[in-house]
């Protein structure tokens, strides 16, 4: 019989990126953990996504594991998920060599309509650009990108053995010298953040910050372990799963405006839309359908409701939202 060694265990982590609409700005499911520290004391509360080992002998399936997870830390039935990635880099829990086995988490991610705050005090609803500012271009381009991002950027890059293939990396990820910025690349940015040190996490992890005059640079909210980067995942898929498949309307309540689907599309891809171009795709793809009723605004004129079609579904293959984003003003 053979015998794993300590040092080549692996615990299952689950993971869940819970994700939901509220007013007008997509958010995610957070719990707020202290984790002590015996040579430094209690850290600073963090946030992080609804987590635990998977039990074997309490959890039928990995999704069952996740689900208790869930319920048990927020108080919330997540409903549909689905199986989002697997991480298992190492150094990413803050476990050295000998401290303890290797960590795997099995992510999920799931589309709920949000009613009213989590039961579990230590549970809430975070707008998921606290934690990536620099993805939200709704307005227009985040100033971070070019007064903070662009300079360290640059500078790592000079200082870098392979200078043009360092800043290539980062013109590609962020629409540096008038390249396109693809709102997918949400993961690849905060992974060249993470490891430019520009990032808390990477402190955390062992990576210097890089020098300032001032102090250490933090961009956007940290979370705990690796929960940012499985949030940026989720983001990231998310974005590109409204392209060939329905799932804004996961998040969507029964009835709603078009302007209220085009505020959403625009939430969660992080960019405007051409009001006209969306509307007329939208009408003309049988993607909706009209109620017959009409909204009731506290201000502005009323607008028809309409709700999904589902037999879409069965009509096509990739019924998204296919459009390209506008980078001026909202027409």
């Amino acid at each position: 019989m053979a015998f794993v060694s300590d040092s080549q265990a692996v615990v299952i982590g689950l993971n869940a990126a819970i994700v939901a609409m509220l007013n007008g700005d997509p958010h995610v499911l957070a719990v707020r953990h202290v984790i002590p520290d015996p040579a430094k004391g209690v850290r600073p509360e963090r946030d992080g996504l609804p987590f635990g080992p998977f039990e074997p002998l309490g959890h039928r399936t990995l999704e069952a594991g996740v689900r208790s997870w869930v319920k048990g830390q927020t108080g919330f039935d997540m409903g549909y998920a689905e199986q989002l990635y697997t991480f298992g880099d190492r150094g990413r829990h803050e476990v050295k060599s000998g401290e303890g086995p290797r960590v795997v988490s099995v992510g999920y991610l799931a589309l709920v309509r949000a009613q009213g705050a989590p039961p579990v005090p230590d549970s809430a609803w975070r707008d998921w650009y606290g934690y990536f500012p620099w993805e939200d271009w709704r307005a227009a381009k985040p100033a971070m990108i070019d007064e903070v991002i662009l300079p360290r950027l640059k500078a790592w890059a000079a200082a870098g053995g392979t200078r043009d293939t360092r800043w290539d990396r980062a013109r590609l990820c962020f629409g540096f010298d008038g390249l396109h910025w693809d709102e997918e690349k949400t993961l690849e940015r905060y992974e060249l953040l993470y490891e430019t040190g520009l990032v808390a996490e990477a402190r955390q992890d062992g990576r210097a910050f890089p020098e300032t005059r001032t102090a250490p640079i933090e961009l956007g909210l940290p979370m705990i372990f690796d929960h940012r980067r499985i949030l940026a995942t989720a983001i990231g898929r998310l974005r590109g799963k409204l392209k060939y498949r329905p799932v804004v309307f996961e998040l969507m309540p029964p009835d709603f405006t078009l302007l209220e689907l085009q505020r959403t599309v625009e939430a969660i891809s992080g960019a405007q839309v051409h009001k006209q171009n969306f509307r007329r795709l939208v009408e003309t793809s049988g993607l909706v359908e009209g109620t017959g009723r009409m909204s009731a605004p506290a201000k502005g004129r009323p607008a028809e409701k309409f709700r999904f079609r589902r037999e879409v579904l069965r009509e096509r293959p990739a019924p998204g939202v296919k459009l390209a984003v506008s980078r001026g003003s909202k027409k």
